[in-house]
């Protein structure tokens, strides 16, 4: 039975009871579940049922509970799905350009096309894998979308856009030797999504990873590197909206700064304050911009960390309150933490090759208190800078 042959029977009505017997089923009690559910249902459903569970478990943490408990999924599915958070902020600023429709090309399990249907975007969705096409099939129908959201089982490259405002390109990114860092090995290649593109009456955007080099964005396009709780989730290629800007944009929120264009910060001696900018403002290169926003400069010219003397928040970046600032050496650090009966440690790292658990193995953190060191460079020299988070909604110097 092939996987295609293995998700049909679960949309039929006994397939879908079994889905809501097995919701959340303990791993551990898997065995003895499915010996139960055999002696009324066929062994294949019953696996195939628990299979689904499982990924539904795996996918509450991009969907949430409520739709991941009734969507389907493919193992590659969860693991290269659109963050519902995400696919929902590029769906309003699909929407807030007054896109009405949009070709969807890889569309993967339907991740972005629920979020444009919720949005009131009609949806072509399309992706050449049969299993993965009859898997988005079955979530819009899963979450009342079918109205919406055509899915259709073809090849990207030969499907005609010319009816839809707009298009949005999700190029497959992963290869049999994992992940693929040259856009033009992508599939389809960038550069047929960007004439793809270019061809959409008023809108479109393509997703590509995050870290892109700046040289390879298409003349004329915006590019948009996005964050989701400090972690970046990926960048997109918009046409369309600002010819050649450059944003970052933190969610939730949305909160979006965009490129000034300001030359490379100077560097200059610790201050007080450290601020680390979040990874899609360093991957958007608009370290200068939140330098800038607090007064302050950088550490070392090749490294994203910020100093600065004042307290000036920023949405963009979090702040430490920095207490000492040492050459690199493990045991004055550990003498140090030990005088000051720090247990718990936090250790962040840019422009070292220390890893952070080979650190605390070594200095053996113990007592009630808690700090953070930065191992990092200050004008060219290894450092370490000890600090601790500045609490959120604090504003000037305390």
């Amino acid at each position: 039975m092939n996987d295609l042959d293995a998700l049909l029977p679960l949309l039929t009505p006994e397939g879908r009871a079994l889905l809501d017997e097995v919701r959340g089923t303990d791993p551990a009690q898997e065995l003895a579940v499915a010996t139960r559910l055999r002696r009324d249902h066929p062994a294949a459903l019953v696996s195939a049922a628990l299979g689904q569970a499982r990924l539904r478990q795996r996918a509450v943490a991009k969907f949430g509970t409520q739709d991941a408990g009734r969507m389907f999924f493919t193992p590659n599915g969860v693991e290269q799905s659109t963050r519902t958070t995400v696919a929902a902020y590029r769906a309003e600023r699909m929407r807030a350009l007054g896109v009405t429709s949009v070709a969807d090309l890889c569309c993967g399990i339907g991740g972005d096309a629920i979020a444009l249907a919720r949005a009131g975007i009609r949806v072509l969705a399309v992706d050449r894998d049969p299993l993965t096409a009859a898997v988005a099939r079955a979530n819009a129908d899963a979450l009342g979308l079918a109205g919406l959201v055509e899915v259709r089982e073809a090849d990207v490259t030969e499907v005609d856009t010319a009816g839809y405002d707009a298009v949005f390109v999700d190029p497959a990114r992963r290869g049999g030797r994992g992940r693929i860092f040259d856009p033009e090995a992508y599939s389809p290649p960038l550069s047929w999504a960007v004439e793809a593109a270019r061809r959409a009456p008023r809108a479109a955007a393509l997703k590509v990873a995050p870290g892109i080099p700046h040289e390879a964005v298409p003349a004329g396009a915006e590019a948009e590197w996005i964050s989701d709780g400090g972690d970046v989730k990926e960048a997109v290629l918009w046409f369309g909206t600002e010819p050649s800007a450059v944003r970052a944009t933190l969610l939730p929120g949305p909160r979006t700064l965009l490129s000034r264009r300001l030359p490379d910060p100077a560097v200059r001696p610790v201050g007080r304050y450290l601020y680390e900018p979040d990874g899609a403002v360093v991957r958007a290169h608009l370290v200068a911009e939140v330098a800038d926003q607090v007064g302050g400069g950088l550490l070392d010219a090749t490294i994203a960390y910020v100093t600065a003397d004042d307290l000036l928040p920023t949405p963009y970046a979090a702040a430490y309150e920095i207490t000492d600032h040492l050459p690199f050496n493990v045991k004055k650090l550990k003498a140090l933490l030990r005088e000051r009966g720090v247990g718990t440690l936090t250790v962040k790292k840019r422009g070292s090759a220390v890893e952070p658990e080979e650190l605390r193995r070594k200095v053996k953190p113990q007592g009630p208190n808690a700090a953070t060191v930065f191992l990092t460079r200050v004008a060219g020299a290894p450092a370490m800078l000890i600090g601790h988070p500045v609490r959120p909604g604090l504003s000037g110097t305390p």
